[in-house]
């Protein structure tokens, strides 16, 4: 079967579960015969994006970036999973407006709660002033108006938040029905 690619995008604060998500989804999906590819936002920024900061504008281009990659894969038939924090609403949908396939999936909780996990201590070093420009603290976070999926990972589990994502799937006919269930 000849599948039609889409781009899974994942946004919400660091430490929200982005790539957490993403990296559950990816066997499920290929379990259904999905062609899939994660563009984790410390990936890129390690390999696609090296040498870019954190101005507005380093922002702007690193999500390009991922949004041009993502555009390339899912054009070819593969589900594109990208999982960065992509904190400016305005680049979200210039991205959605320049491809076919486009699901926003806003991955909220509440920042108590992030700052709670903060498994990196990123947090704490944001609220120390050691870290400059973190998204949530001393730079913006501009939450989508329009996603397609929206999973609340301070009250859902992994298993039911992926179930979310695949039920939009299959009723948007991305994904086949018949295939492979999520495990529970």
């Amino acid at each position: 079967m000849n599948r039609q690619g889409f781009t899974l995008w994942f946004t919400g604060l660091s430490g929200s579960g982005k790539s957490t998500l993403a990296q559950y989804l990816t066997p499920v999906l290929r379990g259904r015969g999905v062609k899939v590819e994660v563009l984790d936002g410390d990936v890129v920024r390690t390999n696609l994006s090296k040498g870019l900061g954190f101005s507005k504008e380093d922002r702007d281009t690193n999500i390009r970036r991922i949004g041009f990659v993502a555009g390339l894969l899912s054009r070819n038939g593969v589900c594109a999973i990208t999982a960065a924090i992509s904190p400016y609403r305005n680049i979200r949908d210039e991205i959605r407006a320049s491809m076919a396939n486009f699901v926003e999936v806003y991955v909220e909780a509440p920042l108590e709660v992030l700052e709670d996990r903060d498994t990196k201590g990123l947090y704490k070093k944001a609220r120390a002033g050691e870290i400059k420009n973190f998204t949530g603290i001393s730079d913006p976070y501009e939450a989508p108006e329009r996603a397609e999926i929206v999973v609340h990972t301070d009250r859902e589990s992994i298993e039911e938040s992926a179930h979310k994502v695949l039920a939009y799937l299959v009723e948007a006919g991305l994904v086949d029905a018949t295939a492979q269930a999520v495990a529970s």
